[in-house]
């Protein structure tokens, strides 16, 4: 009886983890989690860096994976900056030089307003099925859930990461950690997910630290005030002249 106990001690994470589901199944909830025709976000970004600690707040109007058009509202020195993505594309504005510049090449990798976050993450597919292919590594536990973690690697050539470690929550299908790696291997970004909140029977982060290993400071917060999903988004939003609008 005692060998018997054992041997079921011994066996019982393995039936559990072959009862998980794909690799492929997960990243779809994941991408489920996300996927809506539209919606508007304000936020805050709090960004934590070597010279001290400023916050930026913002409003964000998306819809599809192709079309999204930022506003910041503060503070005094970024408000009335915006940007716009239309498919491969993105423009920026500056009120202080009333310029639209269009963002290519190299300078995606520039940091967004000093942040943590690269235009180049804002150029993102943000639907993991549509860019890497998945493989389950194994279970976990992060902040004190249940995890599978997941090595994606990229499918299409020009992708900003070219693989990914994932902490998916197995209850909530919403991604608790993840690391960032260039094609070499090398660590480039860590995001770390706090606080969640229900929105219209979904789960979505309330806030996040994103941490750019490369750069001095102690990363960029990201806090959501508020969010809708499946908005009638009106079409002239995402149009150059409401860049200058």
């Amino acid at each position: 009886m005692k060998h018997a106990m054992i041997t079921l001690l011994l066996i019982l994470p393995a039936l559990l983890f072959s009862q998980a589901p794909s690799a492929q199944e997960i990243i779809e909830r994941v991408d489920k989690n996300t996927l809506s025709d539209s919606k508007i976000v304000v936020s805050k970004m709090i960004i934590h860096g070597r010279r001290g600690e400023r916050t930026v707040e913002a409003k964000s109007w998306q819809r599809s994976i192709d079309h999204s058009f930022t506003e910041y509202l503060a503070p005094a020195r970024e408000k009335g900056t915006k940007m716009l993505k239309l498919g491969d594309q993105l423009w920026t504005y500056s009120p202080a030089t009333d310029r639209i510049i269009l963002i290519s090449g190299h300078m995606l990798r520039q940091s967004v307003l000093g942040s943590d976050l690269s235009y180049e993450d804002m150029m993102e597919d943000p639907f993991l099925q549509n860019m890497y292919e998945a493989k389950i590594i194994g279970p976990d536990t992060v902040a004190n859930r249940p995890v599978w973690i997941l090595e994606l690697k990229a499918k299409k050539k020009g992708i900003a990461y070219d693989t990914r470690k994932i902490w998916v929550d197995q209850e909530r299908f919403i991604i608790l950690k993840e690391n960032l790696y260039a094609k070499s291997g090398t660590l480039l970004k860590q995001i770390t997910l706090g606080e969640m909140m229900q929105v219209e029977g979904r789960w979505v982060p309330k806030t996040a630290l994103y941490k750019d290993v490369l750069k001095e400071g102690t990363g960029t917060e990201m806090i959501v005030d508020s969010i809708t999903f499946n908005e009638n988004i009106p079409d002239y939003i995402f149009s150059k002249a409401s860049l200058r609008k």
